[in-house]
């Protein structure tokens, strides 16, 4: 028996569930797949900015998220160049802090709203093949857990099923329109935290091209992320744990913030990772969150765009199903998503590309650190609140720049510097601006 409904969602997590909650507050029948039997765990480094929280408050799952006990963390310190940056947040729809939810508990949570929305999901369903009627998608095939195959016809598909995404490559999206591959592997454990000082911190560390962070989480514990070049993943795969750990003494200021921690569990990697674009929509079907666009992980971005672009592509399309607007609704759906981002992936990519400090990031920080407002404009890039060329404006490049000439021991070095800098800066607004006309 075919059944149908108005949209299939291929995957739960963070983009699924938003786009499954925004289309069944709108009236919409809406079936979530997913392989997964809920609460479970996913790769993830899962640090939300107010930005993130403001989006769970919008689903309405940010009470249940709440309540897993993480604590939320109103400080952020930067620490790099020898210099210490510690500011706060400003406030999206009221909150001014950051939180750092493990994906066990937080999808969770994200499949219960969606429920309680009105969304049928269906845990241990694994989507196989798409339905086709002409020249568009009109629904899926997927096999439950008894190994038992169904058909789900809907106007719209959408997939939200990360970046192995099998509806982009039953779609023949898989190949990204444009990427850029990260300079940065990833590695992460949780560590049981016992410096308590630190609860209400979400604190980066750079020594050099090496890159660590300390997210406190739910459960007492604290996520500890190293970003290292990506010219360390051999050593690493050699002995993961002992050179998670070696690294972090490499870290001064992360090792004296884990004294008297202990890892538990095993460590996660990724060293793979390239950041992209997809074309997103196309007749009957949408891609959304890492299906659609990834950023590296570097700057924490990636729940906060699952959580909004799904909502906004339920709200964009739920008046539409049906009709020949849907696909209108889909493609400015697409282009908010890109013109939003674009900026954002582009700063993502130069943080990702894996070097030290360059002089016009020293003098960024000095300038912060001496400056609570323009440390406040840092935090504000995380939370989207601020672009990134609205901090890093022209006047302030060059008196970072003037700086940077008057502190450096080699003039020639610094020079060439800034001057890949500025090229970079160049770049990229080109590209931005051919990319999104």
């Amino acid at each position: 028996m075919t059944e149908d409904v108005d949209v299939v969602v291929v995957g739960a997590r963070c983009a699924g569930s938003s786009t499954a909650i925004a289309l069944a507050r709108g009236g919409r029948r809406v079936v979530v797949l997913d392989k997964a039997q809920f609460p479970s765990d996913t790769l993830s480094t899962h640090l939300l900015w107010p930005a993130g929280l403001a989006e769970l408050h919008l689903l309405g799952a940010l009470p249940a998220v709440s309540a897993l006990g993480a604590p939320p963390l109103p400080v952020a310190y930067a620490a790099g160049g020898g210099i210490e940056v510690r500011t706060g947040f400003s406030a999206v729809e009221g909150i001014a802090h950051a939180m750092c939810v493990r994906r066990t508990g937080l999808d969770a949570a994200l499949v219960d709203t969606a429920r309680g929305a009105g969304a049928d999901v269906r845990e241990h369903a694994t989507a196989t093949e798409l339905l086709r009627e002409s020249d568009r998608v009109a629904g899926v095939r997927y096999v439950d857990r008894s190994g038992q195959s169904h058909d789900v016809r809907a106007s719209v598909v959408v997939g939200a099923d990360g970046r192995r995404s099998t509806i982009a490559r039953l779609v023949g999206s898989q190949q990204p329109r444009r990427s850029s591959a990260s300079g940065r592997a990833c590695y992460y454990g949780y560590w049981r935290d016992q410096d308590h000082s630190w609860r209400d911190t979400a604190a980066q560390w750079r020594e050099g091209r090496e890159l660590g962070t300390a997210f406190p989480c739910d459960d007492g514990l604290v996520l500890v992320l190293l970003q290292p070049p990506i010219a360390r993943a051999a050593e690493f795969r050699g002995d993961v744990e002992g050179t998670y750990l070696r690294s972090i003494e490499a870290i001064p200021g992360l090792a004296k913030r884990l004294v008297g921690s202990e890892l538990i569990g095993g460590v996660r990697s990724a060293s793979d990772i390239t950041s992209y674009f997809r074309r997103s929509h196309g007749p009957g079907w949408a891609l959304v969150g890492d299906a659609g666009h990834f950023k590296d992980p570097v700057t924490a971005q990636g729940i906060r765009d699952a959580l909004r672009y799904g909502r906004l592509l339920g709200e964009s399309i739920h008046a539409t199903l049906g009709s020949s607007d849907v696909g209108s609704a889909l493609r400015r759906w697409e282009r908010t998503r890109d013109r939003e981002c674009y900026e954002v992936y582009q700063w993502t990519n130069r943080l990702a590309r894996g070097d030290a400090m360059s002089q016009l990031e020293v003098e960024l920080y000095r300038a912060a650190s001496r400056d609570p407002s323009l440390a406040r404009e840092m935090t504000d890039v995380f939370s989207r609140i601020c672009r990134p060329a609205e901090l890093i404006t022209p006047r302030r490049a060059l008196e970072l720049a003037q700086q940077a000439m008057r502190n450096a021991d080699d003039r020639r070095g610094a020079l060439r510097t800034l001057a890949r800098e500025v090229g970079t800066a160049v770049s990229d607004s080109f590209a931005r601006a051919i990319s999104l006309r």
